[in-house]
């Protein structure tokens, strides 16, 4: 097939241009988690979740607490808590819209990350949330996934970033403080100082 110039419209068209996968890392997927995923999320502190709505838009949601905090329940299930946010809720509507959810999870220091396909529901279930309290406070809702596949995404895209490299931290020197940010973009009325302040005391005492 000739190499599609301009734009790339079908899975034959991009199959052509890109080759195919590697044969090492055609069967790196795996249906449940391993020894290896199991730790890697007991010592996870960050990860980021894709949902997609009915209407097909999709959301990316930062997730994160204190290391382990994804509840391993068993190979093939995991639960996420749910913490004080700002009351958007987009993932779990979305999720209630389609359970189809997307992982990426991250561990400081450690280039290679992880990532799960699966189907997640909203829960209240006490038993799904046990065991995943932090400073005394238990979450009242999480996400649970049913886990479809897991796998290990290589070094590349984090070496490429030196997201983890000491010459990394430097690179939000200069950049606005977060409440001038929401001054100027929708909070013309308040002084950025008020702001700063209201967000200090959220960070500070509404965390859990």
């Amino acid at each position: 097939m000739t190499r599609p110039s301009g734009s790339i419209k079908r899975t034959d068209q991009l199959r052509a241009f890109i080759g195919d996968p590697m044969a090492e890392v055609q069967g790196k997927e795996m249906p449940r988690l391993d020894a290896h995923a199991r730790e890697f999320l007991a010592r996870c502190p960050f990860l980021v979740l894709a949902t997609v709505g009915g209407d097909g838009h999709v959301d990316v949601s930062p997730r994160g607490d204190p290391p382990g905090f994804v509840k391993v329940v068993d190979d093939t299930t995991l639960v996420l808590p749910d913490r004080k946010g700002n009351r958007r809720v987009d993932s779990m509507t979305n999720i209630l819209e389609s359970p189809h959810v997307g992982l990426i999870l991250f561990l400081p220091g450690y280039d290679e990350t992880v990532r799960i396909r699966g189907r997640a529901a909203l829960t209240t279930d006490p038993g799904d949330l046990s065991g995943m309290a932090v400073n005394g406070k238990a979450p009242e809702l999480g996400i649970k996934v049913e886990i479809d596949t897991v796998f290990y995404h290589c070094a590349k895209a984090l070496k490429r970033s030196k997201l983890w490299a000491a010459e990394s931290q430097g690179l939000a020197e200069g950049y606005p403080k977060f409440a001038q940010i929401v001054r100027d973009q929708y909070m013309h009325d308040a002084e950025t100082g008020q702001i700063d302040e209201a967000l200090q005391k959220a960070y500070r005492d509404d965390l859990y």
